[in-house]
């Protein structure tokens, strides 16, 4: 078998998905813990504050150790790294379950979260193996179409799931899942040739403290934490961040891919994708408030007219992933963010008092222009890395995720302290201005691919 063509068709079928299943798990899990978060705080005995590391301990793990496990997926293998992490995950869902105090269910979530990061960090690199060049955009847009499905999901199965059981079946679910997909992985996950260059621990050590320092600085700015702290922290950032750079430019697979962000299009395509998940994550949580505290909705109507927006995903993300095989992703990414930018302008418009229909159109229209950038950009970013790079490209793809994330809810809580009475209308209108500069950034890409034609 030729590994320049991808898996023959039955081994292929197999080996996707047992990659969707690990995505689908390490997402699924971040959203069903946030519906969850109260009940369980109730049953720990523990305070609201506290069981917020239910959640940032989970997320904090993935976002430090994301680079690290995608560079150590270059050197013994992506299939390595991703059946390590579906392990990793696996034995502590079971852990969570068990937890019996806030600090054993916190612990367990940092090694879920661990366990998470290997399954992310190197799962469209293996991508990239399971399919050839020519339908290469088919298979990021059932990444795009798994992480849709599971975010729309995940309230809806976390509802389910409390209507019937105790909160540890939340995670005890995991298991028998992470064990099917372990085994089918054993047999269908196709094995690349990793390089032999020394791992670097020193620079995973300070990319883990550029990392935590920067998410803890942008989450204090967030929520009001004493300037003082928040400024020493950015200063840490930034000082070890300048030596982990420098670090970098002189290594041949560094940890922090700073060779591939020499590549034009591989730059552009990680700017156009951090400002789409800022722009996302501004109005995926800001719209709640808009709906509950202005339009006057119940916690179920708010639900409901959220879900228009990844559900149109699922049948967006197919349709882009097939054009991008044919098509420039700077065109596509631009048309798709430009629609995410009316329809976010739209959202931000509405009367005091609109009809349900009236939204739920809107974020229909939000959700296809963000289904037809996603598949494209992530397939614009992979392809455009060395094939013997594609777990950089791929930790890389997953970091620009978190970090566009992570800013947009950073920056809902500023302006929510800011301006509380119309925090979430101001936060829409930075959401559309974060869009637009996305598209913007989208369009270089076509600038860039002409300039380069022409020479």
């Amino acid at each position: 078998m030729n590994p320049e063509q991808g898996l023959p068709l039955p081994q292929r079928y197999s080996a996707i998905l047992v990659v969707a299943l690990g995505l689908t798990l390490s997402v699924l899990d971040s959203a069903i813990a946030n519906v969850a978060l109260p009940t369980i705080a109730r049953h720990l005995h523990a305070s609201a504050a506290g069981s917020i590391w239910v959640i940032n301990a989970y997320q904090l793990a993935i976002t430090i150790s994301l680079l690290p496990l995608a560079s150590l997926g270059d050197r013994i293998g992506y299939r390595r790294v991703y059946m390590a992490g579906l392990a990793l995950f696996t034995v502590s869902s079971l852990g969570c379950a068990l937890a019996t105090s806030l600090p054993a269910l916190a612990f367990a979530r940092v090694i879920q979260g661990f366990g998470a990061a290997g399954i992310m960090s190197v799962n469209t690199a293996l991508i990239r193996m399971i399919y050839p060049p020519e339908h290469l955009g088919r298979g990021i847009s059932i990444n795009a179409m798994v992480v849709a499905v599971s975010s729309a999901v995940g309230p809806t199965v976390a509802s389910a799931v409390l209507s019937v059981a105790t909160w540890p079946w939340l995670f005890a679910i995991n298991v028998p899942i992470g064990i099917a997909a372990f085994a089918g992985g054993l047999k269908a996950l196709p094995r690349n040739t990793p390089h032999n260059a020394p791992y670097d621990f020193l620079s995973a050590v300070m990319n883990a403290f550029v990392f935590g320092l920067l998410i803890f600085a942008i989450d204090g700015l967030g929520h009001g934490e004493h300037r003082g702290y928040v400024l020493a922290e950015l200063v840490a950032a930034v000082v070890i961040g300048y030596f982990f750079v420098r670090r970098q430019l002189d290594r041949p697979a560094p940890l922090l891919p700073v060779d591939l962000l020499k590549i034009p299009i591989f730059a552009l395509s990680i700017g156009t994708s951090i400002c789409s998940f800022a722009a996302q994550m501004l109005a995926f949580v800001s719209l709640p408030f808009l709906m509950q505290d202005t339009f006057g909705l119940t916690q179920v109507q708010t639900g409901l007219l959220m879900t228009p927006w990844p559900l149109i995903i699922v049948f967006a993300a197919p349709l882009a992933g097939v054009l991008s095989d044919r098509y420039s992703a700077g065109i596509l990414g631009g048309i798709g963010l430009i629609t995410m930018t009316c329809g976010l302008l739209l959202l931000a418009t509405l009367d005091a008092h609109p009809e349900p229909l009236a939204i739920a159109w809107r974020m229909t229209v939000c959700g296809a222009g963000f289904g037809l950038f996603q598949s494209p950009n992530n397939r614009a970013m992979l392809s455009s890395a060395p094939r013997s790079r594609s777990g950089g490209a791929s930790g890389m793809l997953g970091t620009a995720r978190l970090t566009g994330q992570t800013l947009g809810a950073a920056l809902v809580a500023l302006i929510f302290g800011v301006a509380p009475q119309r925090g979430p209308t101001i936060a829409l209108y930075v959401a559309a201005t974060f869009a637009i500069v996305a598209a913007a950034v989208s369009m270089l890409r076509v600038v860039q691919r002409g300039a380069t034609a022409s020479t």
